[in-house]
């Protein structure tokens, strides 16, 4: 990343690499006393154990820690939340003892803190020094000028308002410049759009048929005001990139035994029938099981990469419901992984999140880890 490279932003700058976690549930004194609170936390009846309705925050907080949106908004994400909580319950449970909640969450956090090992997530504090240092930079000019010509001088943007062209402006502007994500709805409403209406009078707002002098004047004008507001109060952003390529699903499948070894993990929870056949609707479900060994998001997680799955299921028609043998039902997901493995290495999905954190690292939430804005691109 270029941000990595500059010294300002070395400084202000910290890596969550998974460490942390890996210390807290290995320390078990530490670790025993992070389970009461949270516990206690969860228990608003206080009987001792936890019913579905009082795990729901924190199947929520670990659903927003894996990058997924919120609860409701996606049939796949929402079979993901459905699965954290069936980890809990076992699938029937209707309550969850204190011991049954530790277990778990040691086991879900430890699988996060190694998905963070693999792709760390970098937090940066952005005061406004980088984004000024981007406006009277040489190259400043030049940039926002071809900004200005690709994406703002098409037909349909050259009859809209200054507002409106210095609102997608902004939006062309990435944390490499020293500008918080716009995509992230708290930075449109209390950074991009306050600046602006208070930079702009109302006839200038409405201002159309703009000239490239014009259109630079105003923007220099609107994107001092924003370091001058992140020099004032800073916003923290949580960024993370990563390249799913393939490479992962071809390191799984070359190594038999650790294939069957997720395999036969993600089948355990399966339901088979008195034959000990399984339906092929349970694909999806272990697959996303199988997904971090294979170096792949959560289904629901990256859009493109639900795509490439959702074409992988159809070519084995998988929402078939066919009863399969145990063996034959592994095979098939092989075949899965196999064609989700040469969609990717013909054309890599790169993901880059960033999300702004609006509480402090050591907020008692339940899992402190932000919800990220995602951004994809086919390489």
């Amino acid at each position: 990343m270029d941000m990595i490279s500059n010294n300002h932003q070395q400084q202000q700058q910290q890596v969550l690499d998974g460490s942390d976690i890996v210390e807290l549930v290995e320390n078990e004194k530490v670790f025993d006393k992070f389970v009461e609170q949270k516990f206690q936390q969860l228990d608003q009846d206080e009987d001792g154990k936890l019913s579905v309705t009082e795990l729901q925050p924190a199947v929520a907080d670990i659903g927003a820690a894996l990058g997924l949106p919120a609860q409701g908004t996606s049939a796949d994400s929402d079979h993901i939340y459905s699965e954290v909580l069936n980890e809990f319950t076992h699938g029937s449970q209707s309550k969850v003892s204190k011991t049954e909640f530790k277990e778990v969450l040691s086991d879900i956090l430890l699988g996060m803190a190694a998905g963070l090992k693999r792709d760390p997530i970098v937090i940066l504090r952005m005061d406004g020094e980088d984004l000024s240092e981007f406006i009277h930079r040489p190259g400043y000019e030049s940039e926002m000028v071809s900004v200005y010509f690709s994406d703002l001088s098409s037909s349909e943007e050259a009859t809209s308002s200054l507002r409106d062209c210095i609102v997608k402006a902004l939006q062309s502007l990435s944390v490499d410049h020293g500008m918080p994500p716009s995509s992230d709805p708290w930075v449109m409403n209390n950074i991009v759009e306050p600046i602006v209406d208070s930079c702009l009078v109302e006839e200038d707002k409405r201002e159309k048929s703009l000239s490239q002098e014009r259109f630079l004047e105003a923007f220099k004008s609107v994107v001092e005001r924003v370091a001058q507001r992140l020099n004032e109060q800073p916003v923290i952003v949580a960024h993370s990139e990563n390249t799913f390529d393939g490479s992962g699903i071809r390191r799984l499948l070359s190594n038999k035994f650790e294939f069957d070894k997720a395999l036969n993990v993600a089948l355990e929870i399966i339901p088979k029938d008195r034959h000990g056949k399984v339906s092929k609707e349970y694909l999806r479900a272990v697959l996303d099981t199988v997904a971090p060994s294979a170096t792949l998001p959560p289904i629901g997680a990256v859009s493109q990469m639900d795509d490439i799955i959702k074409e992988a299921l159809n070519m084995v028609n998988g929402d078939d419901g066919k009863m399969v043998k145990e063996e034959e039902f592994k095979k098939t997901m092989a075949e899965i992984l196999g064609s989700i493995m040469l969609q990717l290495e013909g054309n890599p999905i790169s993901v880059s999140c960033n999300s702004v954190v609006h509480e402090p690292l050591t907020s008692d939430t339940f899992l402190p880890l932000p919800l990220p804005e995602t951004e994809e691109r086919s390489d």
